[in-house]
């Protein structure tokens, strides 16, 4: 196997799929990087067993198809120290890799490619497509929600929801939840599945400043995406997702608009003053003024400051984990953000006030905390 590649595509690309390799693995040949070339075309995959992604670059100057696995860590690491030169790859049949530069050889041993992990087969996928930019926008306004704990693995993901209306985004930690409705999106034959974390982080950092069409292929067990040059398969999480819908609440008879940057410096501000352990920050409404405010009675600190609102309803005083809603607040992107509430011990929640996005439908509740 031989060919010729810019290493400053090759890093970028090998960053890119990267991160689903394990800093420690069960099988040595998942440090690895399985180098394929067929043709013109470099195929560069990563896998973890439950995700895989593959890059293809596509090249000027190939020879003897064939493929080898490389240590990824030594790679990258070598890349990183080259200047945009071209590299030339050979192998050998002992699985030698020789790189030259022009002014320097280096060689590096690799092993067999049929040591590698095969790619899953998808039967009888389903399959939709999304914008690029709608898809990364409504996983960065859903997976911060997700949870953690792995008795409950089906919350650990975000549910993908489809049917002939729109595409939902759902995530959920039982303290807070995000639903994302993207209404551009459809599908005649109803379906959902559950996609967990690390797919959707790598998903994050490789759909970034792209803007292209993603076609999605699933099954009961896995799902595929593709885009661009980019391939990801990943396993998803078994089990069913809560029904989310029965925990939102109808009869929200207050409603708080506010300016969303201007709370967001106060949650941050007055959130420096909160106990460490409880993280609680209270609103306390009562016309059109709201008291944000926080203590920390062991240590003797507090803080409040005022803020203009327009509220409709009884005065409330409700108190919220301060990092929670900072992290909701942050995914809003619009100049003011609603808040409909109830009772100082139900849900509250909030939506994004004259969204440019007509096709996006976002929801989040939050949890309050004890006064």
């Amino acid at each position: 196997m031989r060919f010729i590649v810019s290493s400053t595509t090759l890093l970028k690309n090998l960053q890119t799929i990267s991160g689903v390799i394990n800093s420690s693995n069960n099988l040595p040949i998942l440090d690895d990087f399985l180098f394929e070339l067929e043709g013109n075309n470099l195929l560069i995959t990563a896998s973890d067993m439950e995700t895989r992604i593959t890059v293809k670059i596509e090249l000027s100057n190939a020879d003897e198809p064939g493929s080898i696995t490389i240590p990824s860590k030594m790679l990258v690491e070598a890349l990183k120290t080259f200047s945009d030169i071209p590299l030339t790859f050979t192998t050998t049949p002992d699985f030698v890799i020789e790189i030259s530069t022009g002014e320097g050889k280096y060689k590096l041993v690799g092993h067999e490619s049929t040591l590698y992990p095969k790619t899953p087969e998808i039967e009888t996928p389903n399959d939709i497509k999304i914008n690029s930019v709608s898809l990364l926008d409504a996983i960065n306004k859903t997976l911060f929600a997700s949870g953690n704990d792995e008795l409950r693995p089906a919350m650990t993901g975000v549910y993908f929801q489809l049917n002939e209306n729109d595409m939902t985004f759902v995530a959920t930690d039982a303290h807070k939840l995000v639903r994302c409705r993207r209404l551009d999106v459809k599908t005649a034959e109803p379906s959902s599945f559950i996609m967990p974390k690390k797919p959707l982080t790598l998903l994050k950092s490789s759909l970034f400043g792209k803007d292209a069409e993603v076609k999605i292929e699933y099954n009961n067990t896995n799902a595929c995406f593709i885009y661009d040059n980019t391939k990801l398969i990943c396993r998803l999480i078994d089990g069913k997702f809560p029904n989310y819908e029965a925990v939102i609440p109808s009869n929200n008879n207050k409603k708080l608009i506010v300016d969303r940057q201007s709370l967001l410096t106060l949650i941050k501000r007055v959130g420096l003053f909160a106990s460490q352990s409880t993280r609680q920050i209270r609103f306390k409404v009562s016309g059109q003024e709201m008291i944000i405010s926080a203590e920390d009675k062991e240590l003797s600190n507090e803080g409040y400051e005022r803020i203009n609102c327009n509220f409709s309803g009884e005065d409330i005083e409700i108190a919220f984990n301060s990092k929670f809603i900072l992290e909701m607040v942050t995914n809003i992107q619009t100049e003011m953000v609603s808040f409909e509430m109830s009772l100082p011990n139900r849900a509250a929640l909030i939506f994004p006030v004259d969204n440019d996005d007509k096709n996006e439908d976002i929801l989040m509740l939050i949890m309050p905390v004890m006064i």
